[in-house]
């Protein structure tokens, strides 16, 4: 297999490499296009049809060809075509993936997080970034629109904005397309779409659906397998132009994944795995790892288990008034997931969080979202003073209701596993296990089933006003300015359903009882509570001793408790642009923007958990009264103020060439933290991007184009990104002040070429192309130092860099005379370069200098064949 993965990378390459170079006397004898490489590209990144070039932001603008040159089926890999975007799942991808652009983006698994960057399909705001990721097919265009984009769309984003566009039906003639794929990793992908005419020129219908199959190209010895591919999409459109001055669109879409997703190879073990045997573990549960897992994408665990299900209605009405012009879009869509994982990325039995495995409690509930989404928009825009206006007002109205359960069991190997990787031998054998005798009259409490069923409920309402209004001042200077009143309001709390409960059953309740009779030596409490309490496991209803007043033990230590709590806030965001045509083929222009990304709520067992358990017991002892401190579940609004200036020019007739000079500033920066026990979300002070950003693109010959784009973003935290951070955030955050931000390269750039002609005067088709993306060092881990058990910063984490690399894609095709059949061999990653997207601490496995690591690796090398066809 190796050897033919190396003859078809040989073969991809050498052909493109060959045809690229080949005499300019041949693409001479194929015959000219039509077009002149100057036709202009028409987007609607300001809610109005302009030419790119035209428009005085930095907006990229893809063609579905040029995503289906690059093998891009769904969103995760716009990188091989736009270097300022970036975005990486961690275990599920419905609920940690995470979206950048210029270096800048939201970071963790929460669904109390909204994305720095909104997806918008038809004008209808997606609400997570895991809602968002359903197949790219059958589409018009997709635009990225890069910094804050805070007047315009339904959502404000701190970020950028992903605008996609799908085709409409034709009211005037029937056509269709089909496309089959098969590649390595057994990948199927199943693609169609048919357009017809209900009433000619009047009304018509378009279905078109997707299907995805793949092998997971991560596996263990034994044969589980690990990201791969099952999935399937279908949408069904009416659009209908009763009159020339009124046009009706509805659509509805249907999805579903079904998926082994998404383990981690151990790319570091801990140095404490030798001491498995002294605690009762059979094995450390680790076979694979290091650099040859990584190599070998090798794993450890059982199966992770991960799907979805979703569908959606939108409308949009267009009603030219005559003095104005009315758009109406509505929207509602229902999305619900599940995932289930065993072992915490290891063979031992240690915990399940979910109901799909054979080690979940029996009934337990499924572990995912439950998101439906209701959005309303109104614009009216239209022109004055002899159209040297150009105005657009309008109002926006979102409200989204989630459900989250967060559902885990404990299994036969929690307390062995853990007494091994974080007491090695200093505390004898598994004295987790061994803790709970004092607080149960001197029987042993197994953790061996214990579970919670935890539950989120979170409603946010948003509603703004908005308006959006050019001014040309002269032939060639005009001013734009926008703004947009927002206001959200959300109402979220946390309760559980069900958990384990009472010192006989629950090994928490034990260890509980036992740290608070001071029968845990105190060097000892803090392990003891943190591992035996595992907050995703726990109740919130483990009582305290009578002696000690009794009531709920959360108000004494660090444990979940319920909550419930409102957020609310209002923003006025802005931008201000001017741009100056200097002539035909070169626009000038520089802008403000201030954005606006909304706070929420923490949605994690231990968001608002006791901050000063060590004060309050003893105050118990001294007999000093002692108030409690819980931390705020909630987090701040991230804002971001931007400077953007830059130059669209068309060169030689047919390259287009764009430049774009940016520095964002971001306050209140929003940052999710995995410590290995909970999810931490925070606010930093600061955090800043700067950077440019280089685009050309077009013909350089009848035959042959290119594309060159490059993006240089220093985006990084400032060495004082701590003032004023609140005290249960201060140690995550001062390990931040100095570092660049996560998943940020500050070099990245994108080399294309492609040949497009005549088979000599066969009538042939015949495509070539090239593409090759590159990528800097850049950071993978959320926090980039570790501390020791006394809180002190000391040393970097470890295999916190992806290095740098080069990736390569190729795609061959011929197309038959009648231009009805197309026949492609292609490849992806063609030097086959294992990259890490996101690496972490491996749950409950080590400590300070001992800690294992996970990676959760990118795509490796992918080729196969496709077949299209179209009438």
């Amino acid at each position: 297999m190796r050897r033919f993965n190396r003859v078809i990378t040989a073969a991809l390459c050498s052909t493109v490499c060959s045809v690229m170079l080949m005499p300019a006397a041949f693409a001479q004898t194929a015959e000219a296009e039509e077009d002149s490489g100057n036709e202009p590209i028409i987007v609607t990144a300001t809610l109005r049809a302009m030419d790119v070039q035209d428009i005085p932001l930095a907006v990229t603008a893809v063609a579905p060809e040029a995503l289906e040159r690059q093998g891009i089926n769904d969103i995760k890999n716009l990188a091989a075509i736009s270097p300022s975007f970036n975005i990486q799942s961690s275990q599920t991808e419905t609920q940690g993936t995470s979206i950048k652009i210029r270096g800048v983006g939201t970071t963790g698994n929460n669904t109390g997080l909204e994305s720095s960057v909104g997806v918008f399909i038809d004008g209808v705001y997606q609400s997570r970034p895991g809602v968002a990721l359903g197949d790219l097919v059958d589409l018009e265009r997709l635009e990225i629109l890069r910094g804050p984009q805070g007047t315009l769309f339904g959502r404000n984003t701190s970020a950028g904005a992903l605008n996609v566009t799908t085709k409409r039906p034709s009211l005037s003639t029937t056509e269709g397309f089909v496309n089959a794929s098969y590649g390595n990793y057994n990948f199927m992908n199943l693609q169609a779409g048919v357009s017809v005419p209900v009433v000619q020129d009047v009304a018509g219908l378009r279905m078109s659906g997707t299907w995805r199959k793949r092998d997971g190209y991560l596996k263990t010895p034994s044969g589980v397998e690990s990201n791969d591919r099952d999935r399937y999409m279908l949408r069904g459109q009416l659009y209908v132009e009763p009159n020339a001055d009124v046009s009706i669109r509805l659509l509805a879409d249907y999805a579903k994944t079904d998926e082994q997703c998404c383990q981690a190879v151990i790319v570091r073990e801990t140095e404490l795995a030798p001491f498995s045997a002294l605690h009762g573990l059979a094995s450390d549960g680790v076979d694979q790892s290091g650099s040859s897992a990584l190599n070998n994408l090798s794993i450890n665990a059982k199966n992770y288990l991960n799907g979805s299900k979703q569908w959606g209605v939108s409308g949009e009405l267009k009603w030219d008034l005559g003095g104005a012009k009315l758009t109406y879009i509505g929207s509602y869509r229902k999305f619900d997931s599940s995932s289930t994982t065993t072992g915490g990325f290891t063979g031992n039995d240690t915990y399940t969080v979910g109901n799909g495995a054979t080690t979940s409690r029996p009934g337990i509930l499924p572990s995912g979202d439950h998101i439906k989404t209701m959005t309303q928009e109104l614009r009216i825009q239209g022109t004055a003073f002899n159209d040297k206006l150009d105005w657009l007002i309008g109002g926006f109205y979102g409200d989204e209701d989630i459900t989250a359960d967060q559902t885990m069991t404990l299994n036969a190997d929690f307390q062995k596993t853990n007494s091994a990787f974080n007491f090695a031998n200093l505390a004898g054998s598994n004295p987790l296990l061994a803790f709970t005798r004092a607080g149960n009259g001197g029987v042993a409490v197994d953790a061996n089933g214990n579970y919670a069923e935890n539950r989120f409920l979170q409603n946010a309402k948003s509603w703004s006003v908005f308006t959006h209004n050019v001014l040309s001042i002269t032939e060639k200077l005009s001013l734009t300015l926008g703004a947009r009143y927002v206001k959200e309001e959300k109402e979220a709390s946390f309760s559980q359903l069900g958990a384990t409960t009472g010192a006989g059953s629950s090994a928490c309740q034990a260890t509980t009882n036992a740290v608070l009779a001071g029968q845990v030596p105190s060097a000892l409490q803090g392990g003891a509570i943190l591992l035996n309490c595992f907050p995703f496991a726990v109740s919130t209803n483990l009582t305290a001793p009578a002696a000690l007043g009794g009531g709920l033990a959360s108000r004494l230590l660090p444990l979940p408790r319920a909550w419930s709590d409102t957020f609310k806030d209002d923003e006025i965001t802005y931008t201000a642009q001017v741009g100056y045509k200097a002539n035909e083929d070169l626009l000038l222009y520089a802008g403000y923007s201030h954005g606006f990304k909304s706070g929420g709520f923490n949605l994690d067992p231990m968001s608002a958990v006791l901050q000063n358990s060590a004060a309050v017991l003893a105050g118990l002892q001294t007999g000093t009264v002692v108030a409690p401190v819980y931390a705020e579940p909630d987090f701040k609004s991230e804002k971001v103020n931007q400077i953007e200036i830059g130059a669209k020019a068309t060169l030689f007739g047919s390259i287009k060439a764009n430049l774009a000079l940016f520095d964002m500033k971001m306050s209140d920066f929003q940052v999710l933290e995995f410590t290995g026990v909970q999810f931490l979300t925070f606010n930093v002070n600061s955090a800043r991007s700067t950077g440019a950003e280089l685009e050309l693109f077009g013909k350089l010959s009848d035959n042959i184009s290119a594309n060159v784009s490059a993006t240089y973003a220093n985006s990084r935290y400032p060495g004082n990104c701590a003032d004023g951070v609140v005290a249960a955030a201060l140690p995550s955050t001062r390990r931040l002040c100095g570092s660049s931000l996560t998943n940020a390269p500050k070099f990245a750039g994108v080399v294309g070429l492609t040949y497009e002609g005549q088979v000599s005067d066969s009538g042939w088709g015949l495509l070539v192309n090239g593409n090759i993306n590159y990528s800097d060092r850049r950071r993978t881990s959320t926090i980039p130092l570790d501390v020791n058990t006394a809180g002190t910063v000391t040393a970097p984490v470890p295999l916190d860099y992806q290095d740098a690399y080069f990736k390569m894609n190729a795609r061959i095709g011929l197309t038959t005379p009648d231009e009805q059949f197309t026949f492609e061999i292609w490849g992806t990653n063609l030097s086959n370069e294992i990259t890490r997207g996101i690496t972490a601490n491996t749950p409950l496995r080590g400590g300070f200098g001992t800690r294992s690591r996970i990676g959760f690796v990118e795509e490796p090398r992918m080729y196969g064949m496709t077949v299209r066809a179209k009438f």
